[in-house]
């Protein structure tokens, strides 16, 4: 089977592409791989020490702040 010159090119250069969107995707992987689970721990150490300061406060300042808005008894 003869393929016309055209036709080879075209096929050549498409393999090129999907050789290099490869290399691309896996540079992208390995970027992802690296910065996704320091995110994760940092958001949930931020979402922790957010709950732990939202407990103190409460533990704090909580019953007075209640306190404010009581209705008074005359």
């Amino acid at each position: 089977m003869v393929v016309d010159d055209t036709i080879a090119q075209a096929l050549n250069r498409v393999a090129d592409a999907i050789e290099e969107n490869g290399e691309t995707l896996k540079r992208i992987a390995d970027h992802y791989d690296g910065v996704v689970p320091v995110m994760t721990r940092n958001a949930k150490r931020a979402e922790a020490q957010g709950k732990a300061i939202d407990e103190e406060i409460e533990n704090s300042f909580g019953e007075k702040v209640r306190s404010i808005f009581k209705p008074q008894m005359n």
